[in-house]
C-alpha cells in the first residue's frame, strides 16, 4: 500500500500501482468524468499512469490551469491527426500549449495551408474525437526512437531525440497519430467537444531565421461548446478592443517604415496620455524619496560586459556602433541599470546615505525578430519607469515593501483590480544560467518571498522565470476581458554591485557592498499604454484622456458662449475644446461618442441664459442641467476619487 495526501492534507491508502483515474472513481465517477490530468509530487501526469510511492496528490480538470494545458496539448496532437489525414506526409515540429490554446509548426512540404481549410479540418478533429480514442503512452529507447523516426524520414523528431535522455523517451499515440512527446495528456480524445483554429502565422524552424520556414497553426479547445461560444463572443469584443485599431481611431500613435519596424511615433494625443502617465509617477517617486537621472542611449561595450548583459543579451541586441577609434564600440542600450549603477559610483557613500533611489524614463533598444513585433507591445524601442535602489542589507524588505506599495498604488489608479504576484525564482537544475553565489541569491529569494506575504499579495512561484542576476517579483494583472498580461517588476539583485564594485562606508568604517533593487511599476510605457487601452476600451481615466469635455453649440449664434465655457474650464485646468462644425447637434454626439470624450456640455438658449450648461457623459447620456462651476467640481471629484 501506498500513502496518498490529497490537498485538503487528508492521508489515504492504495494499492501500489493505482492511477490517479482510480482514487478520482474512488472519491466520484461524476469527478472521473472531468479529470484530464493530475499532479502527483508536484509534477502534472497523465491521469492514467501507475502510482509507484508515497505522494502528494491533486486532481486536474479544466476548472485548473495545469488541466487546461493538459486538454490544450492533447488537441494538438488531434489536429495532427486530422493534418494527416488530409495532407499525407506531413511533418511536425512542435506542439505546446499556450495560455489561451495551443498551436503546432507543420512542415506542410508541397502543400499550401489556408485559414479558408479550417473548417474541414475542425470537423475531422471532432469526428476523430467522437471515436473515443485513448491517448497511449509508451517509453522507448533512443536507438528505437532514431530507428522509427529514422523510418519515417522525420528529421524534425530525430532533431530533438538529440538533446533526449535514454530512459526518458515516450511516444503518445490516440487513433492514427503517433509522436515524440513527453506528455501528460487526457485520458481519451472523447473530452473534448469543442474546436476552434483561430490563426496561421509563418515560423522558423527553431526560431532561426536561416532555417526553413514552418506554418503555425493556432487553436483552442473546451470541454462543452457553450465554453467555446463564451470564448468566441470575448475575441470579437477583443478585436474591438485591440490597442492597435483604436491606437489609430483615437490618434494615438502610429508606425512608419522608413522610420522603422517596431519604432512608435507618438501623435499629440498619445504623447499627452504618455507625458501625464509620466507626471503621475514623477510626482509619486518625489513622495517616495525618488531622485531623478538622465543617461545616455548608448554606451560603451565594456559597460555592458562588466554587467553580463552583453554575455546574456547580446545576440538581441542591434549592432554594436564603431567609431573611427580603433577597437571602440559603443551599443544601443538594452538596460538602465548599469548606467545607474555608474551613477552611483560617481562619489563616495556612507551608511547614513542609504538608501539612494535613481529613478529615470529611459529608453532602451532590444532587437526583437519582425515576425515578434506586436503594435505597442512587442517593439524595438521602448521606454521604462526605470529605478534602482542601492541599499544596506537590512533595508532590503522595508525598501521592497515601499516598492510594492507604489506598484499598488499604479494599478488602483488605472482601475486594474484583479492581479496576482509571480515570484520567480532561478531554476536549481539549471544554475549555468544566473550569476553570482548561491548565499546571495538566497538571501535575496527570501526577501521577495518575506515581503509579499507581509503585504498580503495573493502570490505563486514560478521556477526558472528570474532575471540572470535576481529573482522577481511580477505582477501578473488580469484585463476587463480576462487576459492576463505582465505589469510591474521588482527585482532583488546582490550581482551587479558586486560587478561594478560598489561601495559604501559603514558604522564600523569598513567598505561594504550595497543590495541593488530594481523596480518598473509600468514596465515599458509602450506595453502598459498597450494593454490599458484594451483593458479600459480607449476609455482612459478622467485624469489621464487627453480630451475632457467637448462643449457643443447646438448652432453657430452659440459658439461664442461655447468658447467663454471652454475658457472658464480651461481656468480650472480642465481640458476642454468646442465643436464649432456646422452641424447638426445629434451628428456632433455621436461624433463625440466615438471619440470616447468622457463629457459633453451642450449648449443652446437656455444655458446661455442661464449661464449653465446641459451634461452628457459618454455611454450613459444625459446628466441634467448644472452651472459651470458645478461641472468642475463634479470633475475633481471624479479624478480625485480615481487617484485617491
Amino acid at each position: 500500500m501506498i500513502n496518498i495526501t490529497l490537498p485538503d492534507g487528508q492521508v489515504k491508502q492504495y494499492p501500489k500501482g493505482t492511477t490517479a483515474m482510480d482514487i478520482a472513481k474512488s472519491i466520484s465517477e461524476g469527478l472521473a468524468r472531468n479529470v484530464l490530468s493530475a499532479k502527483v509530487n508536484g509534477e502534472v501526469v497523465d491521469a492514467n499512469l501507475p502510482i509507484e510511492t508515497d505522494a502528494t496528490f491533486t486532481l486536474l480538470t479544466f476548472n485548473d490551469a495545469q488541466g487546461k494545458e493538459t486538454m490544450w496539448h492533447s488537441t494538438a496532437h488531434l489536429m495532427a491527426e486530422a493534418l494527416e489525414f488530409y495532407y499525407p506526409g506531413v511533418k511536425f515540429w512542435v506542439g505546446p500549449p499556450l495560455e489561451n490554446g495551443f498551436y503546432y509548426d507543420v512542415d506542410c512540404g508541397t502543400y499550401v495551408l489556408s485559414t479558408d481549410d479550417f473548417k474541414k479540418i475542425e470537423d475531422k478533429m471532432l469526428e476523430l474525437a467522437r471515436q473515443n480514442n485513448p491517448y497511449l503512452r509508451k517509453a522507448i529507447s533512443k536507438t528505437d526512437g532514431i530507428k522509427y523516426f529514422t523510418e519515417k524520414g522525420d528529421e524534425y523528431k530525430l532533431d530533438l531525440l538529440q538533446n533526449l535522455e535514454d530512459g526518458n523517451i515516450t511516444l503518445y499515440t490516440q487513433g492514427n497519430f503517433t509522436d515524440l512527446c513527453r506528455g501528460p495528456h487526457i485520458p481519451h480524445t472523447g473530452l473534448i467537444k469543442a474546436v476552434k483554429l483561430t490563426a496561421l502565422a509563418g515560423a522558423y524552424w527553431k526560431g532561426d531565421e536561416k532555417n526553413k520556414q514552418l506554418t503555425r497553426i493556432y487553436g483552442i479547445s473546451f470541454p462543452k461548446q457553450k465554453d467555446l461560444d463564451e470564448y468566441l463572443k470575448m475575441l470579437e469584443e477583443a478585436k474591438k478592443r485591440d490597442h492597435r485599431k483604436l491606437g489609430k481611431e483615437l490618434e494615438l500613435f502610429t508606425f512608419s517604415e522608413k522610420v522603422g519596424m517596431g519604432l512608435p511615433l507618438w501623435l499629440p494625443k498619445g504623447t499627452a496620455v504618455r507625458e501625464r502617465l509620466e507626471q503621475f509617477m514623477r510626482k509619486a517617486q518625489v513622495q517616495a524619496g525618488y531622485l531623478p537621472v538622465v543617461t545616455p542611449h548608448i554606451g560603451n561595450k565594456n559597460l555592458y560586459i562588466t554587467s553580463g548583459h552583453y554575455e546574456k543579451y547580446g545576440k538581441d541586441s542591434f549592432q554594436p556602433i564603431k567609431t573611427p577609434h580603433e577597437g571602440e564600440e559603443f551599443f544601443l542600450k538594452p538596460m538602465n541599470c548599469p548606467h545607474h549603477c555608474e551613477i552611483y559610483k560617481a562619489s563616495p557613500k556612507s551608511y547614513k546615505d542609504l538608501p539612494v533611489r535613481y529613478a529615470e524614463f529611459g529608453t532602451v533598444y532590444r532587437y526583437e525578430m519582425a515576425g515578434e513585433l506586436h503594435g505597442l507591445t512587442r517593439v524595438r524601442g521602448f521606454t521604462q519607469d526605470d529605478a534602482h535602489l542601492f541599499c544596506r542589507p537590512d533595508q532590503v524588505k522595508e525598501e521592497f515593501c515601499k516598492v510594492i506599495d507604489l506598484v499598488l498604488y499604479v494599478f488602483k489608479a488605472l482601475n486594474f483590480t484583479d492581479y496576482v504576484a509571480q515570484i520567480s525564482l532561478r531554476d536549481p537544475e539549471n544554475k549555468a544560467k544566473y550569476i553570482g553565489s548561491d548565499e546571495n541569491w538566497q538571501l535575496a529569494e527570501q526577501a521577495i518571498i518575506e515581503s509579499a506575504n507581509e503585504k498580503g499579495l495573493k502570490t505563486f512561484v514560478e521556477l526558472g522565470e528570474a532575471a540572470f542576476y535576481g529573482p522577481k517579483l511580477d505582477f501578473m494583472v488580469k484585463d476587463a476581458l480576462g487576459r492576463k498580461w505582465q505589469l510591474g517588476t521588482i527585482q532583488v539583485d546582490y550581482n551587479l554591485p558586486a560587478r561594478f564594485e560598489l561601495e559604501y562606508t559603514g558604522s564600523d568604517n569598513q567598505k561594504h557592498r550595497p543590495v541593488m533593487i530594481h523596480r518598473a511599476p509600468f514596465g515599458s510605457l509602450e506595453r502598459f499604454v498597450a494593454v490599458l487601452i484594451e483593458h479600459c476600451a480607449g476609455n482612459f481615466p478622467l485624469w489621464l484622456t487627453p480630451e475632457q469635455v467637448y462643449v457643443l453649440p447646438i448652432s453657430d449664434k452659440y459658439n461664442d458662449y461655447a468658447k467663454k465655457v471652454c475658457q472658464l474650464l480651461n481656468n480650472y485646468d480642465i481640458r476642454a475644446l468646442v465643436d464649432e462644425r456646422n452641424e447638426k447637434i445629434g451628428k456632433k454626439i455621436r461624433d463625440t461618442e466615438l471619440k470616447k470624450i468622457p463629457f459633453m456640455l451642450v449648449v443652446g438658449e437656455k444655458e446661455m441664459t442661464d449661464n449653465a450648461v446641459a451634461v452628457r457623459k459618454h455611454s450613459e447620456g444625459d446628466k441634467g442641467t448644472m452651472t459651470i462651476e458645478a461641472f468642475a467640481e463634479l470633475i475633481k471629484q471624479e479624478i480625485n476619487g480615481q487617484l485617491a
